[in-house]
């Protein structure tokens, strides 16, 4: 038969439990920048194994910061905001992570030499301008062809706060005028469209960096204090709910089934396909939820 799927077997009905998916890649390069910046160790449980995860592990660690990561458990060890130590001709390869590129610019904003930052083929024809413009108010400087990668960035001395109004709704542009915040002082003020606030949460609740947050119905109004070190932390990154999209559709489809799946990432930004599902006739329900805080 043409254009036809034949099943020989059909899936029996099914009460799962799932404890284990993959952690959140948004919120694993996170922890990694920020532990970097930290002083001290700090440890998270359930890191993101994927490639963009090893690809800033990699771009890290050549500045000179110890990391331990083996089953999804990770020890970075800090030596604070100005800890980084800067060599001769550091070429940081981002692969296909969009995030690790445009927050790791963010942080080299008082480097003392020029870094290379680049990525593969697809990541070299996104817009880069969207944060060089930002960063070169705090004073970093940059060397870039048609806006995007490969770029070349050194910081300055003599880093500024800046204000900084977000319009496109990109959580990576927000976090990195906010990453870059941390090296200036006095306050940095960012007036935003809604997008996901994984950086907020970290600042206010985990590292605990002098913080404000204002929010009405179309933006968030953020003020950060820059310059005030932070300690190592701990933390569990959340299971990434599109890791475990298709097999929450095959409970969807499969008559008489359910699934219960523990420690998964519900922030508000990310749960749109099940707000989705639920509007097409799906039950989904969330419970014991709580903010994930470091320790």
């Amino acid at each position: 038969m043409k254009n036809s799927v034949i099943i020989n077997k059909k899936i029996k009905p099914y009460n799962k439990t799932i404890k284990n998916i993959a952690g959140d890649k948004s919120i694993s390069i996170r922890f990694l920048i920020l532990a970097s910046l930290a002083y001290g160790k700090s440890i998270a449980h359930n890191l993101s194994d994927a490639e963009d995860i090893l690809n800033t592990l990699k771009c890290i660690r050549k500045f000179g910061i110890k990391i331990k990561f083996k089953n999804k458990f990770c020890e970075v060890y800090g030596n604070g905001l100005y800890g980084y130590e800067y060599k001769k001709n550091i070429n940081l390869d981002a692969g296909n992570s969009g995030t690790a590129a445009r927050l790791l610019s963010a942080i080299l904003v008082n480097s003392p030499k020029y870094i290379k930052i680049t990525g593969d083929n697809s990541l070299k024809k996104r817009d880069m301008r969207r944060i060089v413009d930002p960063l070169k108010e705090f004073g970093a400087i940059f060397k870039i062809k048609k806006n995007t990668l490969p770029l070349l960035i050194k910081g300055s001395k003599f880093i500024r706060p800046i204000n900084y109004n977000e319009l496109r709704g990109s959580a990576q542009c927000k976090s990195a005028v906010m990453l870059a915040a941390l090296f200036a002082p006095g306050k940095t003020n960012l007036k935003c469209v809604k997008s996901r606030d994984h950086t907020e949460h970290f600042f206010k609740n985990v590292i605990k960096v002098p913080i404000k947050i204002k929010k009405n119905k179309k933006f968030d109004i953020i003020q950060i204090k820059g310059k005030k070190n932070f300690k190592g932390f701990s933390y569990y990154v959340p299971g990434d709910i599109s890791s475990a999209a298709f097999l929450i559709v095959l409970t969807i489809l499969n008559k008489k089934s359910s699934l219960l799946i523990k420690n998964i990432n519900i922030n508000s930004t990310r749960v749109g396909m099940v707000k989705i599902l639920n509007l097409m006739g799906s039950k989904i329900t969330f419970h014991n939820k709580k903010n994930i805080m470091g320790s």
